[in-house]
Parts: structure tokens; sequence; C-alpha cells
């Protein structure tokens, strides 16, 4: 797989570093020769000094041969028009893009390209709430320009699911569970799969499944 990534800072250099490590074909973009000259190159990583914000740059730099683009400034601006130009300009399938400033994570979205957007503060604070709520149902991660979710709930004693396993569930058909952890132990998640208070679920769904599935989790439908 070729990637695109815009911005050779720490995030996008250790990105590249990672893809690179696992195999993909890595196109690192930097604007400023001074950075790009002095961030070393992990084999399979290749550095083309441009400004990742222009047309005529990206197609010099053969953006449109790569499968998925990650814009990874530390500028929120830049990584919106990298997402739009990537997505418009050169139809690439998956567009990844960075959110520095949290007030800014609305605007990462399908109308500029954006097909998943990571947001460090959001994830943190997702991360904090998985690890101290219990009975509450907890969105760890979007997919799919935010249509799915993976979700989490820490059973309390008595959760209205204790004592029962997953195939005797009504299960909404755009719902899944995906794996229980327990005891620090991963179980994945199958019809005789019994839940126990203490477990956390995990679970994918859509913004239409999500209330069912905390209802039947926590018993409280109201989000």
């Amino acid at each position: 797989m070729r990637v695109g990534i815009a911005g050779a800072g720490n995030v996008g250099t250790f990105i590249a570093s990672e893809l690179a490590g696992h195999g993909h074909e890595v196109l690192l973009i930097e604007q400023d020769p001074d950075v790009a000259a002095r961030t070393p190159l992990p084999e399979g990583v290749e550095m083309f000094v441009a400004d990742a914000c222009e047309v005529s740059s990206l197609k010099e730099a053969g953006l449109g041969r790569c499968d998925v683009v990650v814009a990874a400034t530390g500028d929120d601006e830049d990584n919106l028009v990298v997402s739009l130009l990537a997505k418009q300009e050169f139809a690439v399938p998956r567009v990844i893009a960075r959110v520095n400033h949290p007030d800014n994570q609305w605007l990462f979205n399908e109308s500029w390209g954006v097909d998943v957007s990571v947001s460090t503060p959001h994830l943190i604070t997702s991360l904090v709430d998985e690890a101290v709520s219990v009975g509450r149902l907890v969105r760890l991660l979007h997919l799919e320009k935010g249509q799915v979710r993976l979700v989490e709930v820490t059973l309390t004693d008595d959760a209205p699911v204790a004592g029962q396993t997953l195939r005797d569930l009504d299960v909404p058909r755009d719902a899944t569970f995906v794996a229980v952890v327990r005891d620090e132990h991963v179980i994945m998640a199958r019809g005789d799969t019994r839940l126990l208070p203490g477990d956390e679920v995990l679970a994918l769904v859509t913004a239409e499944s999500e209330d069912a599935i905390r209802a039947m989790l926590t018993g409280s439908p109201a989000s």
C-alpha cells in the first residue's frame, strides 16, 4: 500500500516510520527544506519537499498513486486543504486528518474530504472515560465518517444483561459485539459468551443502534 503523509513533524515522521516498518511504501511531503534535510528517513520512506496545499506540487509528488493520505501537519487549515485536494483532485480512497484544536473538530467531515479525523484531546478524554466509567456507554472511536462507532460499557452488578449469553440478546441488525475484556483477558464475542458484572464489553454500533445497545447494557436509553 502507498501512503502519502503531509507534514514531517514529530507526528508525521513517526507515522511514516511505523508504516514503513510494516512494509508500506510511504511518501512524506514537507514544505520546509530545513526540516526535510534533518529528518532521518527509514527504508521505504520517500521525502518530497513541496507545499502540500498546492495541486501542482501534489501532482509532481505523485499523490494520485496513493491509497491513503494522512494530513498530519500542525495546522488545521492546512490539514483541511490537503484532505480536500486529496479527495477531490486525486480521488484518494481514504483520507485521514489530524485535528490540532478540538474546536475545529466539526469541520473535519466528508465535505472537506475527510474519511477519518483524529483529535488527540478527544481521544484522551475517551480513554479516561473508559478507565473510570462503570455502567455508562463510552465512545472510543469513530469510523466511516462518524456513522460507525466503537463503544465500550463496563457492566455493573445490576446490568440488565448480567448472566445472559450474547445469543440471548436482541441485538439490532446494524450493531455487533466485538469482544469482552475480563480480568485483563480478551474474549472474542461469540454466541455462547456469557456476560458478567465487571466485564468491559466492546461493540460496533451505528448512530441509529447506539441507544438500543446503551439500553441493553446499562438500562439507560438516553445519552
